[in-house]
């Protein structure tokens, strides 16, 4: 595994600055599909997902963590990623409320990214992760000519997301420091968002 890290200074202020760790797969796990952990769970597909839909999963799921990317895409931009046959959104249900859910993107020949994956708040903690995950994986692999899976996390992310994609058969293969605006001082985010990770303010 490469390291590109840059060397240690302060962090500017307006700005925030993260470890991202690259994983890849490029053989099905053998080990199987873990089980359901609750009754009354469905797993759909946002067939022709609408944008008011996607952004109600992105930013509730991706609050906590800083998730900004999207928000930040135009609506017409997301509306076409969305409209793409090779992007898939799926969405677990329990009891009919929607607890996160998981994007693949099959756009790159060969490979499927895991692009996003996460929980509603309300569900982190009752054992849904290793399961979507593990659904994800074989999900990623069914896929016609698929000859790698791809994910990447960062050290702003749920604490147990690297070994949670380790278990799940991912390996790293390449570390990036990136530093990028704080968010929560663009308005792209609220101020109380991610309360762990300190603002640097000027």
């Amino acid at each position: 595994m490469t390291d590109e890290r840059t060397h240690a200074t302060p962090v500017p202020p307006g700005r925030m600055r993260t470890m991202v760790t690259y994983l890849e797969m490029t053989a099905p796990p053998a080990r199987p599909h873990p089980p359901t952990p609750l009754e009354r769970l469905a797993l759909l597909r946002a067939e022709h997902c609408t944008l008011s839909f996607y952004r109600f999963l992105y930013n509730t799921v991706g609050e906590p963590w800083l998730w900004w990317s999207r928000r930040a895409m135009p609506d017409a931009a997301l509306q076409a990623l969305l409209a793409d046959e090779r992007v898939e959104i799926y969405v677990p249900y329990v009891a009919g409320v929607p607890a996160g859910f998981v994007e693949l993107d099959r756009r790159r020949p060969g490979t499927c990214e895991i692009a996003y994956f996460g929980l509603m708040p309300d569900f982190i903690g009752r054992r849904l992760g290793p399961w979507l995950l593990g659904w994800a994986v074989e999900a990623g692999w069914k896929g016609a000519g698929t000859t790698r899976m791809t994910v990447n996390t960062c050290t702003l992310d749920h604490p147990k997301a690297l070994m949670l994609y380790q278990r799940a058969g991912f390996l790293p293969v390449r570390q990036v420091e990136k530093e990028e605006p704080d968010p929560r001082l663009t308005g792209l985010l609220p101020r109380h968002a991610a309360p762990h990770v300190p603002l640097v303010e000027g």
